[in-house]
């Protein structure tokens, strides 16, 4: 009983904690999606102030805007530019350090801009903007210059594949398009094939073939006749009493009909035996 209750404990703070960490998971990636999307309206209002600032404004204020908007919008291309290059290519882990780098001189010169458009002596804001016009073109520089080494890079990549491929295409269609006498079919290679195949079998091959009759066996075959047995022609002769020799005619008599020995006949196993015949 006791050993039930202390898994059934254990079941329970297990399932508790999980509960717990799932939650704070929940929360925390939900948390961040708001701070994303704060951050992204912030950013969205604060460059529409801008523009209508730079747009609707001269002097010191519209000045310091122009500056500030020039300012965000090249470090923005150039992160975003950096980010989609680095998951493509690993040498481009190099270049993001150095934006990281030139990022905070960014930060630090936006920030300076954002409080000087707040600073009510307009005169000295008048005579510190040729040194931050300056900066903001060395900064913006320098982030275009790795924006736009990173784009050359990939484009010189993708134009490299696609030389490969295209000459890869080519030697291709060529091997389509050679073609040599050897692979050409033969016109006479089904005639060849079709003789071969219907080709009648030599006479006398093959089990249980009967031979062909050939032109000496008609030829010998009326003149000659059957032969006649060993011994048959003596009993013949003396059988019937006929003479050859000069001025006589042979006449040949058809020789006699001698009947069959029951006894050395030949027996098949499909025939029956005869039986004895009886007499009632």
């Amino acid at each position: 009983m006791e050993a039930a209750i202390l898994i059934l404990t254990l079941l329970f703070v297990a399932f508790v904690a999980l509960g717990v960490y799932v939650t704070v998971k929940i929360v925390g990636a939900a948390k961040r999606g708001v701070e994303r999307t704060v951050t992204q309206a912030r950013r969205t209002v604060e460059e529409t102030t801008l523009r209508a600032k730079s747009y609707g404004q001269g002097g010191v204020v519209g000045e310091l805007a122009q500056l500030r908007l020039a300012l965000r919008t090249s470090m923005r291309a150039t992160q975003d530019a950096l980010h989609a290059g680095v998951a493509e290519d690993a040498s481009l882990s190099e270049s993001l350090a150095l934006f990281k780098r030139l990022s905070a001189h960014g930060h630090e010169l936006d920030d300076e801009l954002k409080r000087l458009e707040r600073e009510p002596d307009r005169a000295t804001v008048a005579s510190l903007l040729p040194g931050l016009r300056e900066r903001t073109e060395r900064i913006t520089h320098s982030a275009e210059s790795l924006r736009w080494a990173a784009r050359d890079r990939a484009q010189k990549f993708a134009d490299d594949d696609l030389d490969a491929l295209s000459t890869q295409i080519d030697m291709e269609a060529g091997a389509l398009r050679h073609w040599s006498g050897a692979e050409t079919p033969d016109a006479d290679a089904p005639q060849a094939a079709y003789g071969s195949q219907a080709s009648w079998p030599d006479a006398g091959t093959g089990d249980g073939v009967v031979p062909e009759q050939t032109w000496a066996d008609l030829e010998a075959g009326p003149e000659s006749g059957p032969q006649p047995r060993a011994g048959s022609g003596a009993g013949s002769g003396a059988g019937t009493g006929t003479q050859s020799g000069p001025g006589h005619t042979v006449a040949e008599q058809p020789p006699a009909i001698t009947a069959r020995d029951p006894r050395q006949q030949t027996t098949y196993p499909w025939q029956k035996s005869a039986r004895p015949e009886t007499t009632n």
